[in-house]
């Protein structure tokens, strides 16, 4: 019987995974089944599936993924307001986990035996790759190119393409870039020195807001248990929501980060990402929360963000941790229910209303009017218990200072 030989490879049709392709097959000998993700980048998917067979593939599979990745991986994540390192929305991160899951069910479907893909060595992606294999598969074995190959540059692999009769685009990419309907990376070119501006090329999804309108654009986006299920009034799908947002937003120039952040493997790296429906979704989920959840489980919230968002950057998105924070936070969100209006201008989401079925603001406890239902002596003796301990420590301060 013929030894099983079969690698599932996560291909985009480009130069890396292009090569990627023949050298498991020239090299190592395996028979190459390619999976090409559709996450709503909005690239022509047409001739990735010829290009694969041409190249060698015996098998090429487009998978649309679309609707999955927005309501299992962005809504969940977008649900607990996470952010890595405060700022950073994780367009890549949260994509990993969906194309790894898809490349197992692939490959026990294909009897393969192990899955390829095209990370580098320095990034992240080779570890969210890997630990969600390993937390879906861990008997299917994983290769990595990049840590076995000796082609270490753009003219290596541009001369391994041409010896092997793979056609090589003739413009070279001015970035490095990854793109989702989350959000658009850009690393590399003028961006590794970071004192220098971002150039005209990095603009994709959101437009330079020099050039947004001049005129302010207000929209209206609806929340069930911390889901955005309308903009303006009408019902959306998760994935609806995010490309419609997308557009609104990204022609107001909002949604666009320039950081230098700490890679899970070590070094710093400075990218610039768009995430203009996410941003917006982001904010107003955020603002809707501070009528609809309580002080204290808003606070126990808060101090599990930094987990979760390590979680879901690092890798760990298939792990029991991140699932019991999920759990957490979902069971935090089932009065997060209501609407928020936002004004957007020139880069910036505001929100200006907000209003909930389930809202904890009450009106006439915070009015500066006459309140029948609240007595301003009561916070002298609250006033006294907290200060019970200040007391204390600037007696006993005093006393051993002197």
């Amino acid at each position: 019987m013929a030894k099983n030989n079969k690698v599932i490879l996560a291909y985009s049709g480009g130069l890396d995974t292009s090569v990627i392709l023949k050298w498991l097959i020239v090299e190592r000998g395996y028979e190459v089944i390619t999976v090409t993700a559709d996450l709503g980048q909005e690239d022509d998917l047409d001739g990735v599936e010829p290009k694969a067979l041409k190249t060698g593939a015996t098998k090429a599979y487009i998978e649309d993924l679309r609707d999955e990745f927005a309501s299992d991986y962005i809504y969940p994540m977008l649900r607990s307001g996470a952010t890595y390192e405060g700022r950073y929305l994780m367009g890549t991160s949260i994509a990993r986990p969906l194309i790894s899951k898809r490349l197992v069910e692939i490959a026990r479907q294909e009897g393969a035996v192990a899955i390829a893909h095209g990370a580098t060595g320095k990034g992240n992606d080779q570890v969210r790759f890997e630990l969600s294999i390993n937390a879906l598969a861990p008997d299917l074995q994983v290769i990595a190119p990049w840590r076995e190959w000796d082609l270490m540059s753009r003219t290596a692999l541009t001369a391994f393409a041409e010896k092997h009769g793979i056609p090589v685009n003739s413009s070279n990419k001015h970035y490095s870039m990854d793109r989702n309907m989350l959000h658009c990376s850009f690393e590399g070119s003028e961006l590794e020195d970071p004192w220098e501006e971002p150039g005209p090329n990095s603009y994709v999804m959101a437009v330079p807001v020099e050039q947004a309108p001049n005129e302010p654009e207000y929209i209206t986006i609806g929340f069930e248990k911390g889901d955005a299920v309308t903009l303006n009034g009408e019902r959306l799908t998760p994935r609806e929501m995010v490309m419609s947002l997308n557009k609104i937003a990204g022609r107001h120039g909002i949604g666009r980060l320039d950081m230098v952040e700490n890679r899970f493997v070590g070094m710093k790296s400075r990218g610039v990402y768009e995430t203009p429906g996410g941003t917006v979704l982001h904010i107003a989920h955020q603002d809707l929360e501070g009528i609809c959840l309580d002080r204290e489980a808003l606070a126990t919230r808060e101090t599990i963000i930094p987990r979760y968002a390590a979680a879901v950057y690092n890798g760990f998105w298939f792990s029991p941790e991140r699932e019991a924070m999920q759990a957490l936070i979902d069971q935090m969100q089932r009065g997060v229910t209501g609407e928020v209006r936002l004004k957007l201008y020139k880069g910036n989401a505001w929100p200006v209303g907000r209003y909930s079925p389930h809202s904890l603001y009450c009106q006439d406890l915070a009015t500066f009017e006459e309140c029948a239902t609240y007595d301003h002596k009561d916070a002298a003796g609250f006033i006294r218990l907290q200060g019970l301990r200040i007391r204390g420590y600037a007696d006993r301060v005093s006393r051993f200072l002197k």
